[in-house]
């Protein structure tokens, strides 16, 4: 299984690229989408998605993880966070390659065994996990890394891929009838007409 993991950012998007077979993983590539401040906010948003859809093209990955997002300071950064995730979101789904959201807890429980692990902790293992003679740089890198090491252990066991099957059929669920309230309402309004 080729599993991409990415990091999100607006300046810096990290990303590895890992293949897991069930029993360890072997990296194929990782670094980060960059784009330069200044640059009207559209195009840093056009600049993000092009860079994840050569990534897609390039390496085929059978499944996308990324990191849920979570604010506590500045919101002003979260928002412009939350566009370039959105623009990832949506390359990835043009692909149609499964997409897969991992919380920074489940990131460090799934990588160190330990969810309040501490960053350097996180890349250090990570480090380990791929075999790799220094922790990978940028930090955001290193992160999306461990992001699709985190996937590869849930999907690669059977509680993982049991969990994770039964969290699509809710999504699917969740989505057939809100497409369902949509209809009615719309029928409802033209009856109104």
């Amino acid at each position: 299984m080729v599993i991409l993991g990415i990091d999100p950012g607006y300046a810096i998007v990290g990303y590895g690229v890992v293949r897991y077979d069930g029993r360890g993983f072997v990296p194929l590539e990782y670094g980060a989408v960059t784009t330069e401040a200044g640059l009207a906010p559209e195009v840093r948003l056009e600049l993000v998605y092009a860079g994840i859809l050569e990534l897609l093209d390039r390496f085929h990955p059978d499944a996308v993880a990324i990191e849920e997002l979570f604010f506590t300071n500045n919101q002003k950064t979260g928002i412009l966070v939350a566009e370039a995730r959105g623009v990832i979101l949506l390359a990835v789904h043009q692909r149609r390659v499964p997409i897969y959201g991992y919380t920074p807890l489940q990131v460090k429980q799934a990588v160190v065994g330990y969810g309040k692990a501490v960053k350097q902790q996180v890349m250090e293992m990570t480090r380990i996990l791929l075999k790799l003679d220094k922790v990978p740089k940028p930090d955001d890198a290193a992160d999306a890394l461990a992001i699709a090491i985190c996937h590869g252990h849930v999907a690669g066991s059977g509680l993982g891929q049991g969990r994770l099957a039964r969290a699509i059929a809710a999504s699917e669920a969740r989505d057939a009838r809100r497409r369902q309230q949509i209809a009615a309402q719309a029928l409802k309004q033209r009856g109104e007409k």
